[in-house]
């Protein structure tokens, strides 16, 4: 078939009228590549362009059309250049102003000339103006106004707003969006873009087809509502569902993909995971006993584990790592724990140097910052196969860091790296073609049906009961005027022996900015609180600097530790029963409730403090009333999608489903069982469908689907 007869999806984009190689590269940052990718370039929102009104009626800050006659067009040069277009209706004077404009352009505005012109109105030295409108030249004679003095003009839709990149103007878009919409089934072309989800599909939803949801998401008839195009019309709920489903089958396709290759199944001939077990100071609980197991049983099998381990902070989810890393040592083989900061990372390789020295297997640790002689010697020992537990931050994936036999990779807060980090770590693991098992880990509790959902290519396992002896932690929100109340309970807390942190993010995220404000806070809160012992944790100070300030707080050699947001995953200090919050507004819930888990993982009473400046906005007071008001991990991730969205929750780095462009996991929940049964019935009976339908929404980049 001639490169101009193939169907949209496989037809290039240059193959439309008037788009070159300049503009096709252009278009390639907004994903499209293909005819049929500009159908799948979603409005963002819609305005209401199908009626003008009269000048002498626009207010400032108001979008709108307006139609005028040309009176006066000049090139001025106040501070720079600029062409100043004045018209009227006859009810009142416009001036249009552009900053960037042609020789030509100045010539098609003559005086005489009418013009229908949309912008947003502003105040001008000249009166009221719009800067850079949209505009276009329309017959002389003028439009019939109705009662409100509304006039209907040439456009018979709402004009659709598309994501915008450099170089494509919105009435570009649109235009070849229009080309493309005219290939539709029933369109003036022969052509189709097909409807790759089946009728069996289809029917029990009572959805537009593709072709209709098409027509009315790029098209919306003039009497059609903006605010009522908010996701909820049926047409956008029917792009909606197949944007999930088509991001369901590629997570799936992935997992089957990957728990299809070999691996080595490590059989713990030794005996180390009950080894260790038995040494521990505890009992595991019944959540983490059932979670332990069905790591084991992944573990077994000649196929990849890829499993997520998801918990709630406190609830034992290291250790369960290291019974698998035990499993892994005792098979003969090596384990990677990968953690996303060094605090973290010196966290773990504590507690791992603590659970394997009775079993006589040192753990090696590799940062970015270790002196050049300690890491030379920890790559000895690990491309040796001496050492065979590695803990680290991105560190272990670089260059040079080789792994003699790696068969266990573990991640923690998997969310915070990109896909390309945990990818290099993975194939760092691959000999003799076989794959690596992965163990994820994350503290931030996901609602089940959005876990099936966004990690639909992991097996996922639920710690979802606390230690014994944990209590829970009273959560007070205080204004910051009464930061002299919390100076006086530190005094309190500390004299009755018991320790303290003081957290202090800053609402600009700069490190600079958060250490110094950390290095002033401690150095008021010493000068208030003589007899307390305070120190210091931000992410500036060298790791032996931070290792010995943690290390005296855990030996209750400091009573107050003073830092940024760098504790706030991985830090156990059983004997710190107080947390404080400063600028506690500008945090997430999910991070406001990483950092309360740093307290209450002893048996005494403990309280977080949250001081927040005012004025609150709305978003903040909602956040503030949630963490105050629930200490269960799942319904305050409920709470943070529902105030801000899976980004939030998931990291934007973790997943596609972060970036999707029609479907909201929060509005659209209830599609999602729907979705999975159809995904369920396409991978059965309509598995050719399946490619072209991810192909569509998801793209092609299949090397990510190794990833977990």
């Amino acid at each position: 078939m001639a490169e101009g007869a193939a169907e949209p999806e496989q037809r290039p984009v240059t193959t439309l009228r008037g788009v070159g190689e300049a503009l096709a590269q252009r278009l390639a940052r907004l994903g499209v590549q293909r005819v049929q990718d500009l159908l799948f370039v979603l409005p963002l929102r819609y305005e209401d362009r199908t009626h003008t009104l009269p000048i002498g009626s626009l207010q400032p800050g108001l979008r709108a059309a307006v139609q005028g006659e040309v009176l006066l067009a000049e090139v001025t040069y106040r501070r720079r250049r600029q062409l100043l277009c004045r018209i009227t209706d006859g009810s009142g004077f416009l001036t249009l102003r552009f900053f960037h404009f042609s020789a030509a352009q100045q010539q098609g505005l003559a005086r005489g000339t009418r013009l229908r012109c949309f912008g947003e109105v502003r105040r001008g030295p000249l009166g009221l103006e719009m800067v850079h409108p949209e505009y276009q030249r329309v017959p002389a004679s003028p439009a019939p106004r109705d009662q409100a003095g509304a006039a209907a003009g040439p456009e018979q839709t709402l004009t659709p707003i598309y994501p915008g990149t450099e170089g494509v103007a919105q009435a570009r878009l649109r235009s070849l969006i229009g080309q493309a919409l005219g290939e539709l089934p029933g369109g003036r072309g022969e052509r189709g873009v097909r409807d790759w989800m089946p009728p069996e599909v289809l029917a029990p939803l009572a959805l537009p087809s593709l072709r209709e949801a098409l027509e009315f998401v790029h098209r919306p008839p003039r009497d059609a509502r903006v605010e009522e195009l908010d996701g909820r019309h049926p047409a956008q709920r029917r792009l909606a569902f197949e944007e999930l489903l088509a991001h369901h089958l590629s997570l799936t396709l992935r997992k089957r993909a990957l728990t299809a290759d070999p691996a080595e199944p490590l059989t713990d001939a030794a005996g180390l995971c009950a080894r260790l077990l038995a040494a521990l100071p505890f009992r595991l609980t019944g959540a983490q006993g059932r979670a332990l197991r069905e790591v084991e049983a992944d573990l077994s099998r000649p196929h990849p584990m890829v499993r997520l381990l998801q918990g709630d902070v406190g609830s034992g989810k290291t250790v369960v790592a290291a019974a698998a890393a035990a499993r892994a040592a005792g098979s003969g083989r090596q384990v990677a724990l990968m953690a996303p900061t060094e605090l973290l990372a010196e966290q773990h390789w504590r507690n791992f140097q603590d659970w394997f020295a009775p079993l006589g297997l040192p753990v090696a640790l590799l940062t970015g910052s270790q002196p050049a002689r300690a890491r030379r010697s920890a790559l000895e020992c690990i491309a040796s196969g001496e050492i065979q537990i590695a803990v680290g931050t991105h560190a272990l994936f670089q260059e040079g860091i080789n792994f003699a036999t790696l068969s266990l990779v573990i991640v923690d807060e998997q969310h915070r790296f990109g896909v390309q980090q945990r990818l290099a770590l993975q194939e760092k693991g691959q000999r003799a073609g076989l794959m690596p098992h992965q163990l994820i880990m994350t503290a931030t509790p996901i609602p089940r049906t959005l876990a099936m959902t966004a990690y639909a290519d992991l097996d996922i396992s639920v710690i979802d009961e606390l230690p014994p002896g944990r209590t829970p932690v009273t959560t007070v929100v205080l204004p910051e005027q009464r930061r002299h109340e919390v100076v006086a309970r530190i005094a309190q807390a500390c004299r009755a022996g018991t320790q303290a942190y003081w957290v202090c993010p800053l609402i600009d995220e700069s490190e600079e900015l958060q250490h110094q404000a950390a290095e002033e806070t401690r150095a008021a809160l010493a000068e208030a609180l003589p007899e307390v012992k305070v120190g210091l944790v931000h992410g500036r100070l060298k790791p032996a600097e931070k290792a010995a300030a943690m290390a005296a707080f855990k030996a209750n050699r400091l009573q107050l530790l003073v830092a940024t947001t760098v504790i706030e995953v991985g830090v156990d200090v059983p004997n710190a029963t107080l947390m404080v919050i400063e600028n506690a507004e500008s945090l997430g819930l999910a991070q406001l409730h990483q950092l309360r888990g740093r307290v209450g993982r002893g048996a005494g009473a403990s309280t977080c403090v949250l001081l927040y400046r005012t004025p609150l906005s709305q978003p903040a007071r909602a956040r503030l009333a949630a963490i105050r008001d629930t200490h269960d991990g799942f319904e305050i991730a409920r709470r943070d999608l529902q105030l801000r969205g899976p980004g939030e929750l998931l990291g934007t780095r973790q997943t596609g489903l972060a970036l999707l462009k029609v479907a909201d996991l929060v509005r659209d929940a209830d599609l999602l069982p729907r979705v999975h049964q159809a995904a369920e019935l396409m991978l059965a009976r309509h598995p050719d469908n399946i490619a072209p339908l991810t192909l569509r929404w998801v793209g092609e980049d299949e090397r990510y689907g190794r990833v977990g």
